[in-house]
């Protein structure tokens, strides 16, 4: 189970989505600086010292708390032949009444349109819903990202609308539109105690 023995590992038919390890520094780095024209118009500002590894050795040690507390699961995704291809997050995991998470990706760009992140949404949507009984996984994207809407709404997610000022991204607040997936039998456990 997610936070309680080992961190969660899963597997699907090409890859393995696991936590970050800092072996994983130089496969990282690599893959964010071969493919940052292709992911900085997507994401927040890169702060000056994102590729160090000191920068990442904070990510790791923040995936593994984020882990242990079940607050998200930051997953780095590794194809079977041991290259990493992006990572995937479920973030915002909430309990109590709500039961959801936001999911958020990247992909390397030599790797981007083969169904990699397909894949990889799917695993880790199942897992949401089958282990941590989540009802609802929301995901948002910028509206002109057609790849990125593209791929949720073929994981089966569901245009929901706009959130205003979403994001900071490239240094300016934008718009963002808003994806979600709900568990087909809703009537889980709420724990609202736990």
């Amino acid at each position: 189970m997610f936070g309680r023995r080992r961190p969660p590992r899963l597997e699907t038919e090409r890859m393995v989505l696991r936590l970050p390890a800092h072996a994983d520094y130089q496969a990282w780095t690599a893959l964010r600086e071969e493919s940052r024209a292709f992911l900085t118009p997507w994401e927040p500002t890169w702060a000056a010292d994102h590729l160090t590894r000191k920068s990442f050795t904070n990510r790791v040690y923040w995936a593994q708390r984020a882990s242990r507390s079940r607050t998200s699961l930051p997953l780095f995704i590794i194809r079977h032949d041991g290259v990493l291809l992006g990572a995937i997050t479920l973030d915002n995991i909430r309990r109590g009444p709500a039961q959801s998470g936001t999911i958020g990706y990247w992909i390397g760009q030599p790797f981007a349109r083969h169904g990699y992140m397909r894949e990889a949404i799917a695993a880790l949507v199942n897992f949401a819903f089958t282990e941590l009984d989540l009802s609802r996984i929301e995901a948002a994207c910028l509206p002109e990202n057609a790849a990125s809407r593209g791929v949720l709404e073929k994981a089966g997610f569901k245009y929901e609308g706009v959130a205003q000022s979403y994001l900071q991204i490239s240094g300016r607040w934008r718009n963002h539109v808003l994806y979600s997936n709900l568990r087909g039998d809703r009537r889980g456990k709420t724990d609202a105690g736990a």
